[in-house]
């Protein structure tokens, strides 16, 4: 026999409800800080985002579901989340709501959890990727992704980075922040560099730099354990990074192009180096 799923649907009749705030009302920043001192929240927007975050075993505390998909795209991610208040109302008042259009029309507010050490983040790793001050969502994202798909084990932010959990990088990144281990190191660079020296990973810096080692380079790939670092939009690594990482890699270019932007040369990067 089936088992019947009880969904609490609340349907949305009045815009200042203090239960739809996470919604409509909180700045990313306010919901981080949510239930301070203890890890607050975030949304995950789209019902695949949704079911990645699920499976991985975040804890959802309500929904804005557009209606047609209450019995269509979310219906999958509402049968696992019974007892979980639903709001809902057509597309125009959720617009309306939010001041966007809900992707699949689905949102899911989720408890965030505690982040993992760096310790944990490397243990059984062989390729990790550390972002150092990548601050717009959508790289984020789009790096989050290209690292799962192509073989990093794990994946290093400085404080200087966008959340990984914010709406719009978990959704660019297709969940995929939510398949790979991840944690913020707030000591960088220098006790973050002695600790991955000590766990035994060489690192490689990622920049355009005439001293440096093509990225084919056969040392490279042949090193047991390697942290692949990726900079700042526009700027790239900061100098005393680059002066204090094993290799220097840099891309090589044709027709004139100096760069690529940091999320494209993750994948090339990832895809090279993450080779087994």
């Amino acid at each position: 026999m089936m088992q019947s799923h009880i969904h609490t649907i609340i349907p949305i009749t009045d815009f200042s409800a203090p239960e739809l705030d996470i919604y409509a009302r909180l700045n990313e920043n306010q919901l981080f800080r949510y239930y301070e001192p203890e890890p607050g929240l975030f949304i995950a927007e789209s019902p695949k985002v949704i079911e990645r975050a699920l499976n991985a075993g975040y804890e959802p505390v309500s929904f804005l579901v557009e209606k047609k998909h209450i019995e269509g795209e979310a219906k999958d991610v509402l049968a696992r989340c019974s007892g979980i208040p639903v709001y809902t109302a057509e597309s125009d008042i959720l617009t309306q709501l939010t001041g966007f259009q809900l992707t699949r029309g689905a949102l899911c507010a989720m408890r965030r959890r505690a982040l993992p050490s760096l310790t944990e983040i490397c243990s059984g790793a062989r390729r990790i990727a550390i972002l150092e001050q990548v601050m717009n969502p959508t790289n984020i994202g789009a790096i989050f992704r290209s690292a799962a798909a192509l073989n990093m084990d794990a994946v290093i932010l400085t404080p200087g980075c966008s959340d990984p959990l914010y709406r719009r990088a978990s959704r660019v990144s297709m969940g995929t922040v939510f398949q790979i281990p991840w944690t913020v190191a707030d000591n960088w660079p220098q006790p973050v560099m002695n600790q991955l020296k000590q766990l035994g990973f060489k690192t490689a810096a990622m920049a355009l730099s005439d001293n440096s080692v093509s990225i084919d380079d056969t040392r490279l790939l042949a090193e047991e354990k390697l942290a692949i670092i990726l900079g700042t939009e526009g700027d790239g690594l900061a100098e005393t990074t680059i002066a204090d990482c094993d290799y220097t890699v840099k891309i090589p270019m044709t027709h004139g192009v100096d760069s690529l932007n940091v999320a494209a040369a993750s994948a090339v990067a990832f895809w090279q180096l993450g080779k087994r």
